[in-house]
């Protein structure tokens, strides 16, 4: 028996389309550029009309004269990260209310390092406290091989004496920091992989860290 066909579908088509459409998780993430008020709001069309986006958050404690009141901030006011396909259509992207512009150079659009968006998700999902930070892009560069945070890399900064692991997010230029125990971190060789230094190394290089 021959298998049935829909009404007005064409198998081949369809056969065509799942081989070179690539999967929502496989698409890269883009920064969009939004009025810093309606974050929420554009974060919240957009995952309604079917796009996996990022919005990342981080808790703030301000004083009022009367009260102490905990705030959850953007992490990059002003933008909000968003997968999907430079080569579909844009139109449902940037006619969703707060969204202004996809960042790139020029009228191109410039897709954000996969490796920087999953170090921020990784750092939100250790429930570990952390905070904007200028952009910070040379340093002694570490891998944290202990902690809640195993696994990351970044640059660590000795400020007021305490112990911070800065990630980026490069096309942005901005930063995030998180307070770490100094014994996390080894530092690491960019041609040389997260494993390079020795602990004969260590200590002197951890030192110029500060």
């Amino acid at each position: 028996m021959v298998p049935s066909v829909e009404r007005g579908r064409n198998p081949g088509l369809e056969l065509s389309r799942s081989a070179t459409w690539p999967c929502p998780s496989d698409l890269p993430w883009y920064a969009l550029q939004i009025q810093a008020k309606l974050g929420s709001v554009a974060s919240a069309t957009l995952r309604g009309k079917g796009y996996e986006e990022f919005l990342p958050l981080y808790r703030s404690r301000r004083r009022w004269s009367d009260r102490i009141k905990t705030l959850d901030l953007p992490l990059f006011p002003g933008y909000l990260f968003c997968r999907f396909d430079v080569r579909g259509r844009l139109m449902p992207i940037l006619t969703t209310p707060g969204v202004i512009s996809i960042v790139g150079t020029g009228k191109t659009p410039v897709p954000i390092d996969e490796e920087e968006i999953e170090a921020i998700r990784a750092i939100l999902r250790s429930g570990v406290a952390l905070q904007p930070w200028p952009f910070l892009s040379v340093g002694l560069k570490v891998y944290i091989e202990g902690g809640p945070l195993r696994g990351l890399e970044g640059i660590i900064t000795n400020t007021d004496k305490v112990c911070r692991l800065i990630v980026s997010v490069s096309l942005l230029q901005r930063s995030v920091a998180v307070e770490i125990d100094r014994e996390w971190a080894r530092p690491i060789f960019d041609r040389m992989g997260p494993r390079a230094a020795t602990p004969f190394e260590r200590p002197r290089l951890m030192a110029r860290s500060g």
